[in-house]
């Protein structure tokens, strides 16, 4: 039986592919490669006044890549609001592997000692491939973006794909373009050197709420 391996997956994130199961009971893996592909502008990314009053008052302790998988498992959960999941086993191993190998990071919002929100994704030079987010506390999934594209802003990345765009990142900035456009964005910005772990995140904060709309 064919086992797809962490590297694989790296290829195929290179060439524009990425991977969803059917639900999370599913064996099988589905590979996408849309015509239409969502991306987060980081230079005209918004930022809701409601949100900006949150990031003020700081509810959460914002963590980076300190606790993965449950981040992973988190974004697994059934909820009311989403009861099917397209994370599977083989997702969970496959990006715990990429974790570990330090080509993917994980967004953590916690309060009182409990991960209440946060999101995932994997990094290869100047791209950033968001996967998935949750929240059980209202707005630590906002929130968790919000300081992601902080972080990737001052860190040099260029490109942040959301695969596909959701009336929720509409209210962001996020934007359809075509597969070729894609393609090319995601060359250029596989060729810059960046570092995710290095960055003075409450100045980065505060450049991206200084510039963007709101």
């Amino acid at each position: 039986m064919f086992t797809l391996s962490a590297p694989m997956l790296l290829r195929a994130y290179a060439a524009g592919i990425f991977p969803m199961a059917e639900s999370a009971e599913s064996r099988e893996l589905h590979w996408f490669d849309p015509e239409r592909r969502g991306i987060l502008p980081l230079d005209s990314f918004h930022v809701p006044r409601s949100l900006r009053k949150t990031l003020r008052r700081g509810p959460f302790e914002l963590r980076f890549d300190s606790a993965f998988r449950a981040v992973i498992e988190g974004c697994a959960e059934s909820t009311e609001e989403r009861p099917k999941t397209w994370i599977n086993d083989d997702i969970i191993r496959l990006y715990c592997e990429l974790f570990d190998a330090g080509f993917a990071h994980s967004v953590e919002c916690w309060r009182d000692g409990r991960l209440v929100g946060g999101l995932y994704g994997v990094s290869i030079g100047g791209a950033y491939f968001g996967e998935s987010m949750f929240s059980r506390e209202t707005g630590a999934s906002k929130v968790a973006l919000v300081h992601l594209v902080a972080r990737l802003r001052a860190a040099g990345f260029a490109l942040l794909d959301t695969q596909f765009v959701t009336e929720h990142l509409c209210r962001f900035g996020a934007i359809e373009i075509p597969r070729t456009e894609y393609r090319r964005r995601l060359a250029a910005a596989m060729e810059r050197k960046t570092d995710f772990r290095v960055v003075d995140q409450q100045a980065a904060l505060a450049d991206l709420l200084e510039s963007a709309s709101g």
